[in-house]
Order: C-alpha cells, then structure tokens, then sequence
C-alpha cells in the first residue's frame, strides 16, 4: 500500500458516485415531472387557445354576413341615390327652363313699365307746351256750347210759338 489514502479516497468515491448517480436521477426525473407539467399545461393552453380561436371564427362568420347584407344594402342605396340625383337633375333643368321664361316676362314687363313711362313722360310734356292751345280749344268748346244751347233754345222758343199760333188759329178758325 503505497498509497493507502487512495483507497480510501476510492471507497468514499463509490459512495459519493452513487449519490451523484441518484441526484441525476432523481434531477432527471424532476426534469421529466417538470416537462409533463409543461406539457400539461400548454396542452391547456393550447385547447383554451382553440376554443378562443373557435369563437373568433365564428364572430368572424357572423360579421362576414352582416358585412355582405350591409354591402347590399350599400350598393342598393347607391342605385337609389344615383336614380334620385339623375330626376333631380332632370327636374332641375326643366325648372330652369321655367325660371328663364319667368326672367323673360320680368324683363318684358320691365320693357313695357319703360315704354309707359316714355309714353307719359311724352304725353305730359307735349301737355305742358300745347297748355296754351288746349285752354284755347276748351274756351271754343265752352263757347260752341253756349251757342248750341242758345240755339236750341231759341229753337224750342219758335216751336212754341208755332204751336200756339197753330193753336189759336185752329181755335179761332
């Protein structure tokens, strides 16, 4: 024995490698009970995350057939809308055929209220330099009226006259 501390060393190693064998066996399997819980619960994970997925696809199914009934509805108030623009603007162009004949009399009339004031305006300034003339022929007027009544007069005068001559001569006759 050369080197008896060896032996020694070597008898307190089986011991020691042992413990190191069962402390890698029991790491291996609290590794291997570790990985089964991982296991475990991703697997619940997963399932939850099927489940929510699951219920995404049918939101998403949902949503896909309210999105065509509202794109239907869309495009059916775009060909109404576009039908209501076109009568509008049909309507449109024949009110502004309208509003150009209304123009058209207003301007007529306007032409009209100016030819009647040009007439008038005409009419009382031929009035203002024949003054003189009218007052002279209504003065004749006045007068030839006078005469035709002075006439008449003596006229229905001599009538009487007549008749009671013709009167007196029947009587006395």
């Amino acid at each position: 024995m050369i080197f008896p501390i060896r032996e020694e060393v070597n008898k307190k190693d089986a011991g020691g490698a042992k413990r190191v064998e069962i402390i890698l066996y029991l790491s291996a399997a609290l590794a291997a009970i570790a990985f089964f819980i991982l296991v475990l619960f991703i697997g619940r994970t997963l399932k939850s995350l099927q489940v929510t997925l699951d219920h995404v696809s049918h939101t998403l199914a949902g949503l896909e057939k309210q999105l065509d009934g509202v794109t239907r509805e869309t495009t059916e108030l775009l060909h109404k809308t576009n039908t209501l623009a076109e009568d509008i603007q049909e309507k449109s162009e024949r009110l502004n055929v309208v509003v150009d004949a209304v123009k058209d009399v207003g301007e007529s009339i306007g032409q009209f209220n100016q030819s009647m004031k040009k007439i008038t305006s005409t009419v009382n300034t031929q009035i203002d330099l024949n003054k003189e003339k009218v007052s002279q022929v209504i003065q004749w007027s006045n007068v030839l009226l006078e005469l035709k009544d002075k006439w008449t007069e003596k006229k229905q005068s001599r009538q009487k006259k007549e008749h009671r001559q013709k009167r007196s001569v029947q009587e006395n006759g």
